[in-house]
């Protein structure tokens, strides 16, 4: 895995779904913690960043009133409206602290859905900088991580979801997610293993150009 042209895409990993208080974190705090999905990412980004890979944030953010989205919601976008989160300005729809966008992050604008690739242009972000995989970590494991993966499946990427840095809201959705969805359209990893394959790679580079001199 060449780490140059790799890419980390962090899902919603905003206070309403992170944090005691979110709005939504009681729904997932229980997957969350039998997993540690939050200490495994601090360390996947830490590691990955320090690799070389590209840190982007994907999160989700609406209008005081959900203008953006239709006046009779239903599904996975009406329990946000009832729930009232991400709303801009408020202290839910902000980016957790400890994975605050570090410089050379990107961070993307416009998502309003599921699938990060739909309303904002991670697309046209990751064929510029002439990124070929994509590692996913976030929420929900089975709605906007598993729509992301699909559409990234689709568009020709080499796909990696992160079994230990999502969570959803239960631990048979979870189980049944990363069992059976993900490796329809992804290559499943746990975090370790996949700093095992991105660092590794790096390794090899650096001794390439070690030899190469």
């Amino acid at each position: 895995m060449n780490s140059q042209k790799t890419a980390v895409v962090l899902i919603e990993y905003q206070n309403d779904f992170t944090s005691p208080g979110g709005s939504l974190h009681d729904a997932v705090k229980g997957v969350m913690d039998s997993s540690n999905m939050l200490d495994n990412t601090l360390d996947l980004v830490a590691k990955a960043r320090e690799a070389g890979a590209v840190i982007i944030h994907s999160p989700i953010s609406f209008q005081e009133g959900y203008f953006e989205i239709t006046k009779h919601p239903y599904g996975i976008l009406k329990g946000v409206v009832d729930s009232q989160s991400f709303r801009k300005g408020s202290w839910g729809v902000e980016i957790i602290d400890s994975l605050a966008p570090q410089p050379g992050d990107i961070v993307l604008e416009g998502k309003r859905g599921l699938d990060a690739f739909a309303s904002t242009n991670l697309d046209f972000i990751l064929r510029s900088k002439g990124i070929e995989t994509i590692a996913l970590g976030g929420f929900l494991t089975n709605c906007c991580v598993e729509s992301t993966m699909r559409s990234g499946y689709e568009k020709g990427f080499e796909v990696i979801t992160l079994t230990d840095c999502t969570a959803t809201l239960s631990e048979e959705e979870q189980a049944f997610a990363c069992a059976k969805n993900f490796p329809m359209f992804s290559k499943p990893m746990t975090h370790t293993q996949f700093l095992d394959e991105l660092t590794g790679e790096t390794i090899q580079e650096v001794e390439t150009r070690g030899y190469s001199a």
